[in-house]
């Protein structure tokens, strides 16, 4: 699966990402999404490079798995790094 299959993934696994964290994560849906993306892509990085999954196939269920694994790992990361932030106006 190619750059492009796992950046619509992304787009979906930010989404579903989201709907498991439903916490504010303080950048919205538009850098939800952003985040689903690289995260998506760092899953199916990490599950070909650790795992040797192969995921050349959109429909196949480890390849859902790696990439809302991957979004879910780099929002709570993005949501540690921003906890700290005082967010007065």
């Amino acid at each position: 699966m190619g750059f492009v299959a796992f950046a619509v993934l992304g787009l979906i696994a930010g989404a579903i990402a989201m709907l498991i964290r439903p916490a504010g994560n303080g950048g919205g849906w538009l850098l939800t999404l952003v985040l689903g993306v690289v995260g998506s892509c760092l899953g199916g990085w990490l599950g070909i490079a650790l795992f040797s999954i192969d995921l050349h196939r959109f429909w196949d269920l480890r390849s859902w798995l790696c990439a809302i694994a991957g979004a879910a790992v780099v929002l709570l990361v993005q949501a540690a790094l921003l906890r700290g932030r005082d967010r007065r106006p």
